[in-house]
């Protein structure tokens, strides 16, 4: 039985529509799949739980915000909604306390330091290295992510001397999306010597590309996809935009076969470099056809999977694991393997 059939017996997905003729691509291509070891990760910042994965009652990998719930761009796609889960650490003393808080009552393993931007796209986090410089003294085992926007060399350096151990940026590759979307006076040139500056240090450097940001419709990824592979880059994620977040009656949601059509592109523009599935898509049987299509292209993460995933990735013939961080950063919990049992996720949530 082909994929198409075996889509439609998964009890999770038997309501889903998958476009037959990208469903046979991706089969053609399962060979390139069934190579990738698949991560399905759950960050700590919210509730999850499926009727294949769990979540894990510990704050393990939560997410900070410097600027709380403030942004100066205020972009069409977001509205400063993307900072509202987030821990607000606004003072230095804060995040220390709260870090320190953390690893002691839940055993925190890392945690995303993020915020709002300015009108440059630019956060400056200066004032709070001298607290992750105290918390990877004290504690080596911490591993910190940040979001850095815009920056130039010397930024970056300063970012690395800190410890921080995983960047993360978006790569816009449309001139129209950035003037249109962020308001933002700055070329495509600028997202290409961020990210070069970061892969100038020796930080694991994982830029973000959002499908569909040009309001809903796919305009600029292809060169987003080419940017990141000329980058020594750890891995690219993606996610889609979400027009729940969106500025009212901007957006539409772009359609799943669309997004699952640019997994393939990107599967095959980033050759062997990591693409994984990130937090932010658009919710309901929208999710599971759209993270069975990542789990067919052969990315090699999903953040938050629907159900019928797991049951996807046994179908694909891939190997798999569940990890309770950010899928941007590395944890070391593991190798994948043939499944997730209720074993291997207690052990994940208690280490």
């Amino acid at each position: 039985m082909d994929w198409l059939g075996k889509l439609e017996q998964i009890e999770a997905l038997e309501d889903a529509t998958f476009d037959a003729a990208l469903v046979q691509e991706m089969e053609r291509h399962a060979a390139r799949a069934q190579a990738r070891p698949l991560r399905f990760s759950s960050p700590t910042f919210k509730e999850y739980e499926t009727s294949e994965l769990s979540g894990c009652g510990k704050n393990s990998f939560p997410a900070f915000s410097i600027t709380a719930g403030e942004c100066a761009l205020n972009c069409d796609h977001c509205q400063k909604k993307i900072l509202e889960p987030m821990i607000p650490a606004t003072k230095p003393e804060m995040l220390d306390q709260k870090v320190r808080d953390l690893i002691m009552l839940q055993g925190l393993r890392g945690f995303l330091l993020s915020g709002g931007s300015n009108r440059k796209n630019e956060i400056n986090y200066d004032r709070f290295y001298p607290v992750i410089e105290g918390l990877k003294r004290d504690f080596p085992h911490l591993q910190i992510a940040i979001h850095t926007a815009l920056l130039d060399d010397a930024a970056a350096k300063r970012m690395e001397s800190a410890g921080v151990d995983s960047a993360m940026m978006d790569v816009i590759g449309a001139q129209e999306t950035i003037e249109q979307v962020y308001k933002l006076d700055r070329p495509v040139e600028d997202f290409e010597s961020t990210l070069a500056a970061l892969c100038s240090t020796s930080m694991s450097v994982v830029p973000h590309i959002v499908l569909g940001l040009h309001y809903g419709q796919m305009l600029g990824e292809a060169n987003a996809f080419d940017i990141c592979a000329r980058h020594d880059i750890d891995s690219l994620v993606l996610v889609v935009i979400m027009p729940f977040y969106a500025k009212p009656g901007t957006f539409a949601t772009p359609d799943a076969h669309d997004v699952g059509r640019m997994f393939l592109e990107s599967r095959a523009r980033m050759g062997d470099k990591k693409v994984l599935l990130g937090c932010a898509r658009p919710a309901g049987m929208h999710k599971r056809i759209t993270d069975a299509y990542a789990v067919m292209a052969g990315l090699d993460g999903i953040a938050f999977a629907a159900d019928g995933a797991v049951a996807v990735a046994e179908m694909a013939g891939r190997s798999f694991a569940q990890e309770h961080s950010c899928c941007s950063i590395k944890t070391g919990m593991g190798e994948p393997g043939s499944g997730v049992g209720a074993d291997s996720r207690v052990k994940a949530c208690a280490a």
